[in-house]
């Protein structure tokens, strides 16, 4: 899928242009992708969206109509356009895989090349990864809630747009949820495609019965019957009853029965007893509407015996404390050879500055104990102190038989990707060797456990480094003077 490079906000063409006329497009720069805090309040994020990132980065070039509607504007110089038409990404970027776990203030995604290149990609890359990994956490959310039942991904007509719907499928996937509903993601990402009926096909039949019997009829081998067009327990479980004992006796077997409305736990427990005493241990329970993890972690605590768990809604759109948006932001961390740090007022929000590694310390048993944020080429061992990025006075030692590894890979370089991107389902398990790895506190919905991710001494010296600097060059004031 190609991803027009006009799919960007005005700024980073004017700051491009900018560039090209102060002769600033060609100084080396680093930028840093990441967000600041963990979404839908909880204990992690899953990284997505690498792939498509990656892909719009090797194709990015624009045609011959894109320059001409950007010559209409008016606002930009010939000489601009013409830079334009040659203009291409030819840098290097190092990333997590998809799948992995991640957590806010970690530098996720770094983009190194020129100023102009490294500059004009953020709005397209923002786009891509936040919204992606906003889903796969959503995704993994609704898996553990759902503690091995099944979750299928339903989404598409409440999503963003084609789009929207598109990119759901793909994210859900990575996140651990491997089937949709959407047909078109079937195609496109290899994803597995599930459904049943809408109740509008009962409706369009004389009786419920009827509905039941034709629809087993067309599909004898993947038979799910929606029981709560008219009443679920009166009516429609024992319909699906009926058929299911003609199927048999035709060498078929019912695959399930849907529950879409009601007290979605006590009627699949009572479904459950119906089916089983009727001979059909087998046939499956999918239950939907408007589900999310917190309705699902209540219905297994309430005794559920729903087997596969509908949600679209609550997962295409990410509705949740914490949702909506991940706010991940992207930051020049270094120019011209220069670390670079933006200050605030808030010591949370000041960027991490110069070029980075990103460093998991594990048990000996491979269960995460910590993430190190370091400087390119610093040496950091089991036992070395390291501290709070939001509190420099808080530190903590590395256990010293943690084992010490990178979290990240350079994935492009000169502008084309250095291997072959993973199938969606190798994202799938990672993810879930990922959250299973991970401190079972984090995993909780409400007040999770706080996963530290700690910055080596080095970097905690050179951040303090540039703000003495920055007041000594009355760049930002003294401390203690007036704002």
């Amino acid at each position: 899928m190609r991803y027009s490079p006009l799919l960007t906000d005005l700024y980073e063409l004017t700051m491009l242009a900018g560039y090209l006329e102060e002769g600033m497009a060609d100084t080396s720069a680093t930028f840093d992708l990441f967000f600041r805090k963990n979404p839908f309040a909880g204990g992690y994020a899953v990284f997505a969206g690498l792939e498509p990132a990656l892909e719009y980065l090797e194709n990015l070039r624009f045609n011959n109509e894109e320059l001409q509607y950007l010559r209409s504007l008016g606002i930009f110089r010939p000489r601009f356009i013409d830079y334009l038409a040659g203009f291409r990404f030819r840098g290097t970027v190092t990333a997590p895989p998809e799948g992995t776990a991640v957590f806010a203030n970690e530098p996720l995604v770094t983009v190194e090349g020129t100023l102009a290149e490294a500059q004009f990609v953020e709005t397209a890359l923002l786009t891509i990864i936040n919204f992606q990994t906003l889903v796969a956490t959503k995704a993994a959310r609704l898996r553990a809630a759902a503690a091995g039942g099944t979750i299928l991904e339903f989404g598409l007509r409440r999503a963003q747009g084609p789009d929207g719907g598109l990119t759901v499928a793909r994210a859900a996937c990575v996140g651990g949820v491997r089937e949709t509903s959407n047909v078109l993601a079937g195609m496109v990402h290899g994803m597995k495609v599930r459904g049943t009926h809408a109740h509008s096909w009962i409706m369009a039949f004389p009786d419920e019965l009827s509905a039941f019997r034709a629809y087993a009829e067309v599909f004898p081998d993947a038979t799910i019957l929606l029981v709560d067009t008219y009443d679920t327990l009166a009516s429609g479980v024992p319909h699906a009853i009926t058929v299911a004992r003609e199927l048999r006796e035709k060498g078929h077997e019912l695959a399930g029965i849907r529950l879409d409305s009601g007290d979605l736990a006590y009627l699949s427990r009572t479904a459950r007893q119906m089916l089983d005493d009727a001979g059909f241990p087998d046939a499956k329970i999918v239950a939907s509407n408007e589900l999310d993890e917190e309705i699902i972690e209540s219905m297994r605590e309430e005794g559920s015996r729903v087997d596969i768990y509908g949600v679209g809604t609550k997962l295409a759109v990410c509705a949740g404390e914490g949702g909506g948006a991940l706010g991940g932001v992207y930051k020049l961390v270094e120019s011209g050879g220069r670390p670079r740090m933006k200050l605030t007022g808030e010591l949370e929000k000041a960027t991490l500055p110069g070029r980075k590694r990103l460093l998991r310390a594990t048990s000996p048993d491979g269960s995460f104990i910590q993430d190190v944020i370091c400087i390119d080429g610093e040496t950091v061992r089991p036992g070395d102190t390291v501290y709070d990025p939001a509190n420099p006075v808080r530190h903590v030692q590395i256990p010293t038989d943690a084992r010490l590894a990178e979290l990240r890979d350079t994935v492009m370089q000169n502008g084309s990707r250095c291997a072959t991107s993973p199938s969606l389902d190798a994202m799938a398990d990672r993810c879930a060797d990922q959250l299973h790895r991970l401190p079972p506190g984090c995993l909780r919905f409400i007040n999770p456990h706080r996963y530290k991710v700690s910055i080596s001494g080095s970097l905690n010296a050179l951040r303090l480094d540039l703000m003495a600097e920055l007041e000594r060059s009355n760049i930002i004031p003294p401390k203690g003077a007036a704002r």
